[in-house]
């Protein structure tokens, strides 16, 4: 249990084109006796679709356009030396919130050094799929093309390896449908890649939220420890895996109720 109060929690969120899952964020930032706010979302594309529900909320936002950092360098997009020089500017800009928990949502570039170093096992990610399994920007569709017969999606530490840092928490499992079965018998490429698009969405829609909510809670309860490349979160090795919403105690409740999870690091 808790044994004293705590600041709250400084959360800053990354994202680029849209942030899935944050207008649970935003809903559980404005509960009263919340242990974490947002104190800032930062898009790297200034079309953002989820930048106005931030400005909306009074969550401070920043648009550093990576597009137009890179023409204007002159270098080709991913080019990681552009990237370090880019990420000074973010590591700047979480600096100057005095962020405490830097949460990657929906952002899709590489993120190197300055950020990393600045942040060290304080930078955490979502991913749509059971990590390790299917790391990379398709994981669903390799999923889905691999005939697995469920999907989830896990918040994981960001490391110098994509997609390799420790699971924290993972989602319920999300089946699929049988028609996958049907479409790649007929080795019907374009059935599987429009289904496995509306499975993504489905987690993203359904999941995220509530996860990254569950990831920060933990954080601010003091329950994650990363010893080696090994996470503990609340005294066990992660991944936890959340419940479905018809069972799901949320972390902070379970908390305030005094159940078996050991908080008092």
């Amino acid at each position: 249990m808790l044994t004293g109060p705590r600041p709250r929690l400084r959360v800053a969120i990354l994202s680029t084109s849209r942030a899935p899952g944050l207008d649970y964020l935003l809903e559980r930032d404005r509960e009263h006796g919340r242990s974490w706010e947002l104190v800032a979302f930062v898009a790297t594309d200034p079309a953002n679709r989820d930048l106005a529900r931030a400005v909306s909320a009074g969550v401070p936002t920043a648009t550093p356009d990576i597009r137009a950092f890179y023409a204007t360098a002159g270098a080709r997009p991913g080019d990681l030396a552009t990237r370090r020089d880019f990420d000074h500017h973010t590591a700047a800009l979480l600096e100057d919130v005095h962020a405490d928990l830097v949460v990657a949502c929906g952002y899709l570039h590489i993120l190197t050094a300055p950020p990393l170093e600045a942040y060290p096992s304080r930078i955490i990610n979502i991913h749509d799929s059971d990590l390790p399994s299917y790391p990379g920007l398709h994981a669903v569709r390799d999923a889905v093309f691999a005939g697995e017969g469920e999907t989830r999606s896990t918040v994981h530490l960001v490391t110098t390896e994509v997609d390799g840092g420790a699971p924290l928490v993972r989602s319920w499992a999300f089946p699929t449908h049988p028609l996958v079965t049907d479409a790649r018998r007929w080795s019907a490429t374009d059935i599987l890649k429009a289904y496995a698009y509306a499975q993504r969405e489905w987690m993203m829609r359904a999941a995220w939220g509530r996860l990254l909510a569950e990831a920060i809670a933990l954080f601010a309860a003091g329950a994650v420890d990363v010893v080696g490349n090994l996470a503990l979160v609340a005294g066990m090795p992660g991944p936890r895996t959340l419940a479905s919403e018809e069972t799901a105690v949320p972390f902070e409740a379970a908390v305030a109720g005094g159940d078996r999870w050991n908080t008092s690091g």
